[in-house]
């Protein structure tokens, strides 16, 4: 129809699908429940982590104003996707193309300041661990909170070129996401254009924002080893990676999330239902998790908790 303007063709609105396999009644409200209620202990869990550290004075340290930037982090992924993927299973599958373009950016970019705020933990027990003298002069809490906005900036910064090259596409059909909520790629991919240098732009960007902070993290931690092993006493070492092991355990969690996400992505043959619900389990373990990880490994938390409030 070469008379018929892009205006006129052009997506107002997309449909989330879901999962193609589990269309029924019965199978969508098993999965609501599931978000729901993983959703709520997410913000109980993250908000009590919140609370906690922001009440007791002796807990304002920069270790815990990290583990608070995380907390919230982690309250504001889940609430980017599953408050919408409650709404879809339950209620109404459409979107409108600004919100959708919108969840899509807020999605990646939490999802990148995550990521930087990780490499910025391992700094830290850097610092505690291989320069312990300096470390009340180097971390100082205005230092970790400039440094977590920055986090937060570089997160925002990251999706940008990917989201502009993204509302250049054509959109003109179909409009159904095969997918929980509007992610980058599953949207792209609905574009009627070649979307070859989206995908290449996209990958590298979101590379970088992985591997950048994991290969920091992985030197800083082989440096802490190091830096372990020169400990005389055994007190003293396992001291060392007590403070250390929660944020590998948390670390652990993310990139495994990441990485099954991404291997089911580009398994062949792999369905559509599997591919999601690795996507979906993404949005909910991490946050669910890291508030239990800290409660259980953090002494100086646990013992707050009982008299928080």
């Amino acid at each position: 129809m070469p008379n018929v303007s892009l205006t006129m063709l052009s997506v107002q609105q997309f449909i989330i699908v879901g999962f193609p396999g589990f269309q029924d009644l019965k199978s969508k409200t098993l999965f609501s429940v599931f978000f729901l209620t993983a959703y709520l202990l997410i913000c109980l869990g993250n908000l009590t982590i919140i609370l906690t550290l922001t009440m007791d004075e002796n807990l304002h340290k920069p270790m815990y104003v990290l583990v608070c930037s995380l907390a919230i982090l982690d309250i504001a992924f889940s609430s980017v996707t599953v408050p919408r993927i409650l709404a879809i299973l339950m209620f109404d599958s459409n979107i409108s193309f600004d919100g959708c373009f919108a969840q899509l950016f807020l999605f990646h970019a939490v999802g990148s300041s995550q990521s930087f705020l990780l490499m910025l933990m391992a700094y830290d027990r850097f610092v505690a661990i291989c320069n312990p003298l300096r470390y009340p002069t180097i971390m100082t809490n205005r230092v970790i909170l400039k440094c977590i906005i920055l986090c937060w900036f570089g997160g925002l910064i990251a999706p940008v070129i990917p989201l502009i090259l993204a509302l250049r596409l054509p959109f003109c059909g179909p409009n159904k996401v095969m997918h929980l909520y509007c992610e980058l790629a599953s949207v792209v991919r609905l574009a009627c254009a070649d979307i070859s240098v989206n995908n290449y732009v996209t990958l590298a960007i979101a590379m970088s924002v992985m591997i950048i902070p994991l290969t920091y993290i992985l030197y800083s931690y082989v440096r802490i080893i190091m830096s372990v092993l020169k400990i005389a006493s055994s007190e003293g070492r396992v001291k060392a990676f007590s403070t250390c092991g929660t944020h590998l355990v948390v670390i652990f969690i993310f990139l495994f999330t990441a990485v099954c996400v991404h291997i089911s992505n580009r398994i062949p043959g792999t369905s559509e239902d599997v591919r999601i619900m690795a996507a979906g389990v993404q949005n909910v373990i991490p946050p669910l998790m890291n508030p239990v990880i800290y409660c259980l490994r953090a002494k100086e938390i646990r013992d707050t908790l009982p008299t928080a409030g």
